[in-house]
């Protein structure tokens, strides 16, 4: 396959607990793309020796137990699936969900999006297309229960942290760097830009899917204003913030 690093993919031991394949040493849209589809893969065959598994920017975890199973046979049954297509242009797998969440852009609610577009280059008005025409992908869900990072925004976007932090985020907000944006679980200090605000929950304990964001699930944006907001934040008991679903097949 396509690599991003003379030795991706690689696959490593972590501990006995678990096993890591490895598709690029950076974040790239080919790397992250092979992490999700070698992982569904992986999982479509439901071999006992893998307990549960995940994905991160550019890697898949499979949890086992290597004190009961065989560290060599694991890895090669996982070379094995490697050998089989080039991942880096796999299809994402279908079932994918894609999400349409409403959010406001700028104004007192999101007043870090002035800031966000100077640096990259662009009118507020010029970002808020931006960030409302971009369909994204969940690149990775971590960092705090069911956060998403999406990605990847144009390269206009590829603006740094801050040096400092803003030292409380609402959840449901939007916040941006590094060509990706982050949408907070819970209030949170953060060094990225509050460019925008939603009152999707993406960490619902008491649902049946306390984890409404997958990786490989799409997100578009959708511009509101700040009397739609509040309404959806008062009518809100679904934690979907009037968000839109549809299945990707």
């Amino acid at each position: 396959m396509s690599q991003n690093h003379v030795d991706c993919p690689k696959i490593r031991s972590v501990g006995l607990n678990g096993v890591l394949v490895t598709f690029g040493d950076k974040a790239t849209d080919a790397a992250n793309r092979a992490a999700i589809a070698f992982r569904t893969a992986v999982d479509e065959q439901e071999w006992p020796e893998v307990m549960e598994s995940s994905s991160t920017l550019v890697s898949a975890f499979f949890r086992t137990d290597l004190a009961e199973y065989s560290y060599d046979r694991l890895r090669a049954r996982l070379n094995e699936v490697l050998q089989s297509r080039d991942w880096s242009n796999a299809a994402l797998p279908a079932g994918r969900t894609l999400w349409t969440i409403p959010a406001v852009f700028g104004t007192s609610r999101a007043p870090q999006l002035a800031e966000a577009a100077e640096a990259a280059g662009l009118t507020t008005k010029e970002a808020e297309a931006e960030l409302t025409a971009t369909r994204l992908r969940v690149l990775t869900v971590g960092f705090a229960p069911g956060q998403p990072y999406l990605g990847t925004l144009g390269t206009a976007w590829d603006i740094p942290r801050q040096v400092g932090l803003s030292p409380n985020i609402p959840a449901g907000a939007l916040v941006a760097a590094v060509r990706q944006i982050c949408l907070f679980t819970k209030d949170t200090p953060t060094g990225w830009r509050h460019v925008g605000q939603s009152a999707f929950q993406c960490f619902r304990p008491r649902s049946d899917i306390p984890f409404p964001l997958s990786p490989g699930d799409e997100v578009q944006f959708t511009s509101i204003t700040l009397q739609e907001l509040a309404s959806i934040e008062a009518h809100n008991a679904d934690g979907n913030g009037a968000a839109l679903q549809e299945v990707l097949e």
